[in-house]
């Protein structure tokens, strides 16, 4: 939840905004205009919003969750969206929270008002699939973010890091719990108490992103491309298979693989199932019902 204030941002990369500029052509659901936010739909089945504070390194604000909230809802709502993609641009992903919000912030406020709670939406509301394409710095809340999303890809370069202690302060929505269950408690123990970051190739290295891609560009077109692999998929077992994979992160192993159980079992009740089972038994392609 900290800003990098001390880096001055360089020229937005074309390529990178020409992504998030698709024309939305593939969803009948129209999207408004947001202040800190530009969304589209780059492919079918896929929804990518893009933070759109360049000038901020992309700080996170109230503001700014109210938009992605939004945003993450409506997609969620769409029934032509499979799956969404969450970046920033070339130079941050989210180089922290926006300080300017929460320094002259009291105990009493923060405690009452349950302070950053509204951060934590997407993972605990939205059912469909999210993958954080991360390039440039993810530090703070920046990182957090980053890691609530279901699947993290980023480019080598990219620059990770809990860095709060050097503010007085700790990681407040979600990065001591996501970020030690990722890589260990040692690691990230020390990460956390020195406040030192780490690289994306660290970052895959250590199991907290899937995969790494030696650009910004290729990253931000993977997680595209694996969102859109996704949104080809029965809705219904892909909203069962986040569902159980989550679980995991609660549940003892026995527990989960109980809780496995019961939610496969239940999958026989759908219609994707017969559609599924009998497409392969044929040797053709299924045909999605989505029910």
């Amino acid at each position: 939840m900290v800003s990098l204030t001390s880096v001055r941002p360089l020229a937005y990369k074309p390529a990178i905004l020409s992504l998030a500029r698709c024309v939305r052509t593939f969803s009948s659901q129209s999207m408004p205009a947001y202040e800190y936010l530009l969304v589209s739909t780059p492919t079918p089945g896929v929804g990518l919003i893009t933070l759109n504070r360049p000038k901020a390194l992309n700080a996170l604000s109230s503001a700014v969750f109210v938009d992605l909230n939004d945003a993450l809802r409506k997609f969620d709502a769409d029934k032509d969206i499979g799956a969404m993609v969450i970046t920033g641009n070339e130079k941050a992903f989210a180089a922290g929270a926006d300080i300017k919000e929460m320094k002259d912030l009291t105990f009493s406020k923060a405690f009452t008002e349950d302070f950053i709670a509204p951060w934590s939406l997407q993972t605990s509301q939205i059912k469909k699939p999210i993958i954080s394409a991360v390039n440039g710095h993810a530090l703070g809340g920046g990182c957090e973010l980053a890691m609530m999303a279901d699947i993290m890809y980023c480019s080598a370069t990219a620059n990770f890091g809990q860095p709060e202690i050097k503010l007085g302060i700790i990681p407040g929505a979600g990065g001591s719990q996501r970020l030690a269950r990722a890589i260990g408690k040692s690691k990230a123990m020390e990460l956390i108490l020195t406040g030192k970051n780490f690289s994306g190739k660290e970052a895959a290295d250590w199991g907290l992103a899937a995969r790494v891609f030696e650009s910004a560009q290729e990253c931000v077109e993977g997680a595209i491309a694996t969102a859109a692999i996704i949104a080809g998929f029965s809705k219904v077992a892909v909203k069962a298979a986040k569902e159980v994979v989550n679980k995991s992160q609660e549940l003892g192993v026995r527990e989960g693989v109980e809780y496995e159980r019961r939610v496969f079992h239940g999958l026989f009740g759908s219609r994707d199932q017969k559609i599924g089972m009998s497409a392969f038994a044929s040797k053709q392609k299924p045909q999605w019902a989505h029910e």
